[in-house]
């Protein structure tokens, strides 16, 4: 059939269910297209937080006394004795490192029965076993109540409120947390948070810990936003150590930028640069950057600049209708100042141990609070356990007497106090 170039085009009737065949056709590999992406998004979804090698797991950091980064290199009998010997000799330099850099002068001669006695772990960093020699660097850690006593250091440390940390590592103008392992991220990793002041909460980076926190996270302000994600993490604010690495070339020096920072604003506290003769030297400069910028966060606490915001923590004050376990009767005598007016505790009563909360903004407010719990009538000791300026410290109280009884005694004394999960929290009226 001849078409005139006026003509309208005409379909032979064959040719329609062709037509519909192919549209219908295509329809269908576009369905399956769009299935198969949805499939390579759930699966790059899931393997952002399914995947565990990520991340890297912080060691179990103790309270103890931690002296870090000895060398040794001597000889023994055998492998065993080249070893031993190797410890021994760990021991004494690592009580040197630790008495100097508490005290800032030289370490008393302490005789090995006396160092095995207050030597709690060896922890091997790197060693090298010969037939009759021990090449090793090591670590040494102190029980912090015996050898405490010696360096003149209190049991009792000066910590902050649990701070979240978020290590951001940037190379090649890439900002990273947990997308892939970093050695900054296994700096912090593997850092001894035990001796710090700051109540460091880490993440291992598994997880949702890759969709949570990342460096897009960092750079947000929204305190509604970072309230959700500190209470996942039971933190008060953050911490974000932030690292940059540049290379000079392949083989080259190295030169690190290394910076502090603080809070949800991301305020800057301090900053510094470090050099390395190689890349090879990259994990003993994030060793040592981790360890100063703990300094810097140690001293930024000091100096009363790791206030957590007002917005982060929110706690709704107790009123004294609310307190459970009080009757109507018993509201004046509650409320009095008045000692006389409590109970007395009956002499036949077991003296029992009771964890009370209070907020501790300050120095001077820890040491009030004690003064007035521990004259409180029938409380026999009251000590904090657990000390967190500018947050909620805890303090361990011994009373002859029940929970009720020092409930009201602490009512009576001017204390609100509120019960719940077996322990006490009580704040000025």
């Amino acid at each position: 059939m001849i078409l005139s170039a006026s003509s309208p085009a005409r379909h032979s009737p064959s040719s329609l269910p062709i037509r519909r065949l192919l549209s219908r056709q295509k329809w269908r590999i576009s369905a399956l297209c769009a299935v198969a992406g949805a499939l390579f998004l759930a699966n790059v979804v899931d393997g952002q937080i399914a995947r565990g090698n990520r991340g890297i797991t912080p060691i179990n950091s103790s309270a103890d006394f931690m002296a870090g980064g000895i060398s040794v290199n001597v000889t023994g009998k055998d492998p065993d004795d080249a070893r031993s010997n190797g410890w021994r000799e760990a021991q004494r330099k690592g009580w040197e490192q630790l008495y100097q850099r508490l005290n800032g002068t030289a370490a008393p001669k302490l005789a090995d029965s006396v160092l095995d006695g207050i030597v709690t772990a060896i922890v091997v960093e790197q060693e090298q076993i010969g037939a009759r020699r021990y090449v090793a660097k090591l670590g040494v850690q102190f029980d912090r109540v015996r050898a405490g006593q010696i360096l003149g250091v209190s049991g009792r440390m000066l910590r902050s409120p649990p701070m979240l940390v978020i290590p951001v590592y940037s190379i090649d103008g890439m900002q990273q947390v947990f997308e892939q392992r970093s050695p900054w991220q296994k700096a912090w990793a593997e850092y001894h948070t035990g001796q710090s002041a700051i109540d460091y909460v880490r993440t291992a980076g598994t997880g949702s810990d890759t969709l949570l926190l990342n460096a897009g996270q960092t750079g947000r302000r929204s305190r509604t936003w970072w309230r959700v994600i500190l209470d996942q993490y039971g933190a008060a604010d953050v911490l974000m150590p932030m690292a940059r690495v540049e290379y000079s070339y392949p083989g080259g020096p190295i030169k690190g930028y290394f910076a502090a920072r603080f809070g949800p604003d991301n305020r800057l506290l301090e900053s510094f640069t470090m050099t390395g003769s190689s890349p090879a030297a990259l994990p003993e400069m994030m060793e040592k950057a981790a360890t100063r910028i703990d300094g810097i966060f140690t001293k930024a606490l000091a100096a009363g600049q790791l206030r957590t915001d007002a917005y982060l923590v929110l706690e709704k004050p107790v009123e004294v209708a609310e307190l459970p376990d009080i009757a109507d009767g018993a509201e004046d005598s509650v409320l009095s100042t008045d000692t006389a007016a409590t109970p007395p505790p009956t002499t036949s009563a077991p003296v029992q141990s009771f964890s009370v909360q209070y907020v501790s903004p300050d120095v001077d407010s820890v040491t009030a609070t004690e003064r007035a719990v521990a004259g409180v009538a029938g409380v026999q000791s009251a000590t904090t356990s657990s000390l967190a300026l500018g947050g909620t410290s805890v303090m361990r109280v011994s009373y002859r007497g029940d929970m009720a009884g020092l409930k009201v005694a602490l009512s009576a004394r001017g204390f609100t106090v509120q019960e719940g999960g077996g322990q006490l929290r009580i704040s000025r009226r």
